[in-house]
């Protein structure tokens, strides 16, 4: 019987939960455990286990390389670069992930954050509960704002189209040609895309070559009104470089979901400070209909790898 550890919560009910393990009844022996980063903790948990399931807390290089019989990481998430891939390749470890889980959730949380900045919704909020007006807030609208998308995957393709539903001419930069895009999409370069957008959606994978890649000098190309909205990974802009552009007024505004520190963030954010900022942590994925969908992507990558396939392969 193969032993396999769920290291923290997968964001379902508890029934839900056990009648995924019950499908599972003679073949595994599961044991669930409470999220940690402590590698010892970690060492503990996952020495004895063939396979490993978690969401997004950090599995570093230090607790794989100790761990001989692991041969399956099953990652509840689309990102994978907080799982140390390099130690898993050495040991001949098989890495999938979920990816597709949250194509709607996050789409559906940059069209709010597009909305809400456009029409200043949590300013005119705060002004409706203490007394004020609308003086001083007009909004613009969605309609007609050039979108541009760096990062045209599942997610990216996804928000296009429901951008493309409210009358937005989209750009996108990727890494390489799409031919199948649609007609509605012309995809550019990164510097035609942050000239041209009023609107810039990051989607992006975080890797080597996007680390970093929004700092100071991006951020000046882009328009004095444009808005920048990143749900893809913190580190793929330089969140001091975004803070001084927009107490600058070099670009209008920003709404962010993912930050360099995983939230809780740290009093020091210099993001906390900026001007004209939308600030959520960390809540692109999180809906009930996303965690559902993930439960049942995960054991499905594990019902494969039991049966000598792999599904959502990333090693």
């Amino acid at each position: 019987m193969k032993q396999v550890a769920i290291l923290e919560s997968l964001g379902i009910p508890g029934a839900e939960l056990e009648r995924y393990m019950a499908a599972f009844a003679g073949q595994v022996r599961f044991e669930c455990f409470e999220r940690t980063t402590d590698p010892e903790k970690l060492v503990e948990e996952c020495r004895d286990k063939d396979a490993v399931i978690l969401a997004n807390m950090p599995l570093p290089s230090e607790v794989i390389r100790q761990c001989d019989r692991l041969s399956f990481i099953d990652v509840a998430f689309t990102g994978v670069d907080h799982v140390a891939l390099d130690a898993a390749f050495e040991k001949k470890i098989q890495v999938s992930n979920a990816s597709g889980y949250s194509n709607e959730a996050v789409s559906e949380l940059v069209i709010g954050m597009a909305l809400s900045m456009l029409r200043h919704i949590p300013e005119v909020q705060e002004r409706a509960r203490t007394g004020g007006t609308r003086e001083g807030l007009m909004g613009t609208e969605l309609r007609g704002k050039t979108v541009g998308i760096i990062g045209y995957g599942r997610i990216g393709r996804r928000s296009g189209e429901l951008f493309h539903a409210f009358g937005c001419p989209l750009l996108a930069q990727c890494r390489q040609e799409h031919p199948d895009l649609p007609d509605y999409v012309r995809q550019v370069s990164q510097d035609e895309l942050l000239r041209t957008s009023d609107i810039v959606v990051l989607h992006c994978s975080l890797n080597e070559s996007t680390r970093g890649m929004i700092d100071y000098a991006k951020l000046c190309m882009m328009k004095k009104s444009a808005i920048l909205i990143n749900v893809a990974r913190g580190p793929v802009t330089n969140e001091d470089d975004l803070a001084r552009a927009l107490n600058e007024g070099v670009i209008a505004g920003a709404a962010v979901d993912v930050f360099t520190q995983e939230p809780p963030l740290s009093p020091e954010t210099q993001m906390l400070g900026a001007r004209n900022t939308l600030l959520t942590p960390h809540v692109g994925f999180a809906t009930t209909e996303a965690m559902s969908l993930r439960a049942e992507i995960v054991f499905d990558n594990l019902r494969a790898w039991l049966n000598g396939t792999q599904e959502n392969k990333v090693l």
